[in-house]
């Protein structure tokens, strides 16, 4: 189970719980794997794994807006 996301610029963002995990594609980037519907400080987020490889589903603001 994923415990934290590291962002590009080196920040962490611990999480909170995993609400819910279940094979899906991701709409933005392509690709299918294992949707995890997660919480990071009261806010809901997608993360997925695909084979080896963990990637954030976010738009381009959500660099800012992710809770510090």
């Amino acid at each position: 189970m994923p415990n934290e996301i590291i962002w590009e610029d080196g920040r962490r963002f611990v999480i909170d719980r995993v609400e819910n995990f279940y094979r899906a594609a991701s709409r933005k980037a392509g690709g299918c794997g294992i949707r995890y519907d997660i919480m990071i400080r009261g806010h809901s987020k997608y993360i997925f794994l695909e084979e080896n490889r963990w990637f954030v589903e976010r738009k381009e603001d959500d660099v800012r807006t992710l809770p510090n």
